[in-house]
């Protein structure tokens, strides 16, 4: 009766990923708090991660393409730039994932963190490839550090779909 369930595309792909293009939009909102304007994290970060650990699947990749597409379109960045950092960011991870594999909340996150900095590393070198100008490394600094914030996210993400499919134990 509590046999593995399988995993639909739009469950465990589908609704984090508008999930992120609408936390997206929602924070570039032009809103000000005591001068100050809203954060712009990768949310985008979170599914990338946790998509690694949930499965390995040949859907992932193509699912972070096209949330790539979508924030270089919509912050007006070079195509390909987000793309490709968060397909930086899900083979680290993949790469990972047995080491990740059983370890505490605690370290999640500081593998969350490293595999964010990895994706904002490679994120930086691109744009600096792309422009021959280097980008504010303060302004990268935050959105890594607002981006590390996420985990959370990535965490329920992965103990959602975690156990969903026994095959990829």
């Amino acid at each position: 009766m509590g046999g593995a369930r399988p995993l639909h595309p739009g469950r465990w792909l589908g609704v984090p990923a508008l999930l992120c293009v609408l936390a997206t939009i929602v924070f570039a909102a032009p809103i000000r708090i005591w001068g100050l304007q809203l954060p712009e994290p990768v949310f985008a970060m979170v599914p990338a991660f946790a998509w690694a650990l949930i499965r390995p699947s040949i859907l992932a990749p193509f699912a972070l393409l096209l949330l790539g597409l979508f924030l270089d379109i919509f912050w007006g960045g070079p195509t390909g730039l987000w793309g490709l950092s968060l397909l930086v960011a899900y083979a680290t991870a993949l790469t990972g994932r047995n080491m990740m594999t059983g370890q505490s909340r605690p370290m999640m996150w500081a593998w969350f963190a490293g595999v964010t900095a990895v994706a904002m590393a490679g994120g930086f070198l691109f744009s600096m490839l792309d422009s021959l100008a280097m980008p504010s490394l303060l302004a990268v600094f935050w959105q890594f550090l607002v981006t590390a914030l996420l985990f959370p996210f990535a965490h329920r993400l992965i103990d959602r779909f975690e156990d969903a499919d026994v095959r990829f134990r």
